[in-house]
C-alpha cells in the first residue's frame, strides 16, 4: 500500500504509483517513467523507488 503523500515535502504521489508500476513491468527504467510522471524531487522519487509491496503476502497468511 503506497503512501498517499511524500513524506518529506507532503507532496501526493500515490495517485502516481499505477502508472509507474505498468511502466516499470513493461521494462520501462524507472528514473525516465518518474520523469514522465513528473516526479522530481529527490525524496518523491524514493517514495517510488523504495517501496515494495507486501499487502498480497500479508492478505496470503492472513486467517480470517
Amino acid at each position: 500500500m503506497m503512501p498517499v503523500r511524500c513524506f518529506s515535502c507532503g507532496s501526493v504521489v500515490a495517485d502516481k504509483y499505477e502508472k509507474f508500476a505498468e511502466k516499470v513491468k513493461s521494462g520501462q527504467d524507472p528514473a525516465k517513467a518518474l520523469d514522465e510522471l513528473g516526479v522530481r524531487r529527490y525524496c518523491c522519487r524514493r517514495m517510488f523507488l523504495g517501496h515494495v509491496d507486501i499487502l498480497d503476502d500479508i492478505i496470503h497468511h492472513a486467517k480470517c
